[in-house]
């Protein structure tokens, strides 16, 4: 079992930053990832690390604002986001997977088995 506690959510207003951390009870050695879902929408990836390799990946609408981090030595992931725009307004879950599922589609949240509770992060114009 894999515990994940996320904090650094809050309000800010639109081009405003904030980082979000991901404490880990123990890490995997696949994918760990940032998700968000907005208020009637579905979940959606922002951002995958693969945790073994350091390799990174962005989702279109976070690229060039985001950056997705870890600390190996703290168990903890990192999502670094600037420039926020409104909508980016959502709940922000870590996710970890414990196997090579992610591999093939690191947005899929099914294959992440997982979770963080969230962090609410709320971005006005």
């Amino acid at each position: 079992q894999v515990q994940l506690v996320e904090s650094g959510g809050g309000s800010v207003q639109a081009g405003g930053s904030l980082r979000l951390s991901c404490a880990a009870s123990r890490y995997t050695s696949y994918c760990m990832g940032w998700f968000r879902q907005a208020p009637g929408k579905g979940r959606e990836g922002v951002a995958v690390i693969w945790t073994g390799s350091g390799i990174t990946s962005y989702a279109d609408p976070v690229k060039d604002r985001f950056t997705i981090s870890q600390d190996n030595a703290k168990n903890t992931l990192y999502l670094q986001m600037n420039s926020l725009k409104p909508e980016d307004t959502a709940m922000y879950y870590c996710a970890a997977a414990s196997g090579p599922y992610c591999n093939l589609a690191p947005y899929d949240s099914r294959r992440y088995n997982y979770w963080g509770q969230g962090t609410q992060v709320t971005v006005s114009a």
